[in-house]
């Protein structure tokens, strides 16, 4: 596989790179290839690399104390993955991380990260920035995760997904995939959501959906 994307990484842009493999050679980093289904990175794992997904993409999950399965996010490549926690004082994944599909990882040393940041502003500006975005997304998925209400938890992601617009928008993903996101049982997800197609607050075409009613569907949130 090639790893022609890790220059096209969020927190590689900008670095100047005139030979890639010379780069990653220096920085000592490793780089292989995961089949489909396999675990890369483990609930409870240090973080004693960056994991960068240069092919293909990988699911994040949690598994709560009471032994449920809880989907944080899908990533596809080029993306750091765990950067946020490299740098913690319990710098522990929080996630399991699975290929979807065949990928490749280039890990790079914690150390040589270090040296990176402190030889290139750059690299270093990259790596801020993308890690306060990450933070806001974490931030972002713990609210939608606490509110108590399927049709609650639906209400605040359609509105993020509309961005207060009334047009027709996709979500490219099932409602199997949906519930799975939620957190929440399949067969409650979809009575709940035929609950708010029926009380004209939303329209849903397989994935296209279209807020009707934005003050009805704002109530939902409380």
């Amino acid at each position: 596989m090639k790893h022609s994307d890790f220059q096209s990484c969020p927190v590689c842009g900008n670095l100047n790179i005139l030979d890639e493999e010379a780069f990653l050679d220096d920085l000592k980093c490793t780089i292989r290839a995961y089949p489909k289904n396999q675990l890369i990175i483990r609930q409870g794992e240090v973080c004693d690399a960056l994991y960068i997904l240069t092919v293909g993409s990988v699911k994040t999950e949690i598994i709560t104390e009471n032994g449920n399965l809880v989907s944080i996010e899908t990533i596809e490549a080029p993306r750091p993955l765990v950067s946020e926690f490299l740098f913690s004082d319990n710098n522990q994944s929080p996630v399991n991380v699975t290929a979807l599909e065949e990928v490749e990882i280039i890990k790079i040393p914690k150390s040589e990260i270090v040296r990176l940041m402190m030889s290139n502003p750059h690299f270093m500006q990259n790596y801020l920035t993308h890690n306060a975005n990450r933070t806001q997304f974490l931030t972002n998925r713990l609210q939608l995760l606490s509110i108590k209400t399927i049709k609650g938890k639906l209400a605040h992601y359609l509105l993020e997904q509309a961005q207060g617009s009334l047009k027709p928008f996709v979500i490219n993903k099932s409602q199997g995939e949906l519930a799975e996101f939620f957190a929440v049982a399949r067969p409650s997800f979809a009575r709940s959501l035929s609950e708010m197609i029926h009380d004209g607050i939303i329209r849903v075409t397989r994935r296209e959906y279209q807020i009707l009613d934005f003050d009805k569907l704002k109530e939902l949130l409380v």
